[in-house]
């Protein structure tokens, strides 16, 4: 039901463009981006409210990634700018229905489990 696309191998301090589209009458309230890095566990990125657009990010994408949604597509996309091998990784998108109150959004939007519906990774290496 979660669909991403948009991974490539890009250099340092270029961009890329992640796009998770949601099908099937999945209803989407909050989306995530989550990233894997060979070896280590999986880890949060950023997330959106969806009625809203209230963000969330982690510190080392704060300042360089843009979390957006385009609810009539019912998808969601990650810009990512001034990339740095440390972003290499398999990005996962993830979603939930129920919409949560601010404070719900933000003290569990970072918590994998909290997700209903995760698409299939999409591989982002940066490297010269």
């Amino acid at each position: 039901q979660l669909q991403a696309s948009g991974g490539g191998l890009v250099q340092p301090g270029g961009s890329l463009r992640l796009s998770c589209a949601a099908s099937g009458g999945f209803k989407t309230d909050v989306m995530a981006w989550f990233r894997q890095a060979p070896g280590k566990e999986r880890e949060f990125v950023a997330a959106i409210r969806w009625s809203g657009g209230n963000t969330y990010y982690t510190d080392s994408a704060k300042g360089r990634f843009t979390i957006s949604r385009v609810n009539a597509k019912n998808t969601g996309y990650l810009q990512m700018n001034s990339l740095n091998p440390e972003d290499t990784g398999v990005y996962y998108c993830a979603a939930r229905t129920g919409y949560p109150i601010l404070s719900v959004y933000y003290s569990s939007a970072s918590n994998r489990d909290w997700y209903d519906s995760w698409g299939h990774g999409t591989q982002v290496t940066v490297s010269s």
